[in-house]
C-alpha cells in the first residue's frame, strides 16, 4: 500500500535521480529537480523570513497586543482600527482565520513603536519594484538598506578581519616554542600574502622574493579550503547513496530499482530523439 511514507521515498529517489543525471546531459529530469528546488527554497526562505522577522519584529512593535480591558486614545483607536482593516483583508475578508494579524495584536512587545512606520513604508516600496510606473520608489528602499548595510558591514569587518587579525598575527615570546614557531609561521604568510597584493612596486629583488612566499602560503589555504568543501560534498555524497541503497528493499516496493530503470528507458529515448533532430536532412 503506497503510503504518505511510501510517496515521499520514491519522490527522494527521483529527485536524487534527477539531480545525478547531470552527469550524463542537461536533461528535463535535471531541469525540472533544479527548478523545484530553486523555488521550494525561496518559498522556504521567504516564509521563514515573514514569520520570524516580519510579522513578530515589524508588526509586532507597530501593533502589539493589549489588554482589552485598557482603554484607548482616539490615536490608539484608529491605529488599532487600521490593524483590524489589514486583519480582515489578509483573511481574505472574514474567510479565513486571522494568522497575520490576530485580534487584539501580535505578542511579543508591550509599547507602540510608530518609528517602524518607516520600514514598514520602505518595504512597500521595495515591492512597487514589480510596477514600472512607480518602481522608482524601490530606488529608496535600496538605498537605506544598501547604506546601512554597509555601515554595519564595514564596522564588522574592520573587527574581525582586521583587528582581530592584527591581533592574532602578534607573537607572545612569553609562551613554549611550539606557539611561538606557529604565531610566527603565521606572521610571515599574513606579512607574504599581503606583499603579493601590493602593486605599486614591481615585483622583483626582495619584494618579488617575499610575495612568491605569499603565492606558496595562499596556494596552502585555497587548498585547504578546497579540501574541507569536497569533503562535506563527499559526505554528502555518502548520505545520499546510503539512502538509495535503504530505499532499494522491498520495504519501499524496490523504489530504486524500478526509478533508475524508467529514468534510463526516458533519458534514452529523450537522447535517441535529440540526435535525431540535430542530423541534418539530406536534399
Amino acid at each position: 500500500m503506497f503510503t504518505i511514507e511510501i510517496i515521499g521515498v520514491w519522490l527522494a529517489v527521483l529527485l536524487t535521480f534527477s539531480i545525478f543525471s547531470y552527469l550524463y546531459d542537461d536533461n528535463p529530469f535535471y531541469k525540472a529537480a533544479e527548478h523545484l528546488f530553486v523555488g521550494v527554497s525561496a518559498g522556504y526562505v521567504a516564509a521563514i523570513s515573514f514569520w520570524q522577522q516580519v510579522q513578530p519584529n515589524l508588526f509586532g512593535r507597530l501593533w502589539p497586543q493589549i489588554d482589552p480591558q485598557t482603554e484607548l486614545s482616539i490615536f490608539g483607536k484608529a491605529w488599532y482600527f487600521i490593524y483590524d482593516v489589514f486583519g480582515w483583508i489578509t483573511s481574505l475578508f472574514g474567510i479565513l482565520e486571522r494568522g497575520v494579524f490576530p485580534k487584539g495584536g501580535i505578542e511579543g512587545h508591550s509599547d507602540i513603536r510608530i518609528i517602524y512606520v518607516i520600514p514598514f513604508i520602505l518595504g512597500i516600496f521595495m515591492l512597487l519594484r514589480l510596477f514600472p510606473k512607480v518602481g522608482w520608489l524601490a530606488r529608496w528602499a535600496i538605498a537605506y538598506i544598501v547604506g546601512m548595510a554597509s555601515g554595519l558591514r564595514l564596522y564588522a569587518y574592520l573587527n574581525s578581519n582586521v583587528i582581530e587579525q592584527i591581533k592574532a598575527s602578534g607573537v607572545d615570546f612569553s609562551a613554549d616554542w611550539f606557539t611561538i614557531i606557529n604565531k610566527i609561521i603565521i606572521l610571515v604568510g599574513t606579512i607574504a600574502g599581503l606583499m603579493y597584493f601590493f602593486f605599486s612596486k614591481e615585483h622583483k629583488g626582495v619584494v618579488g622574493k617575499i610575495s612568491r612566499i605569499g603565492i606558496y602560503f595562499l596556494m596552502i589555504s585555497f587548498g585547504a579550503h578546497f579540501g574541507f568543501t569536497v569533503m562535506g560534498r563527499i559526505s554528502l555524497l555518502i548520505g545520499r547513496i546510503y539512502d538509495l541503497i535503504k530505499f532499494s528493499v522491498a520495504q519501499y516496493y524496490n523504489a530504486t530499482f524500478w526509478i533508475m530503470g524508467i529514468m534510463i528507458i526516458i533519458l534514452a529515448i529523450w537522447a535517441f530523439k535529440k540526435d535525431k533532430q540535430k542530423q541534418p536532412e539530406v536534399v
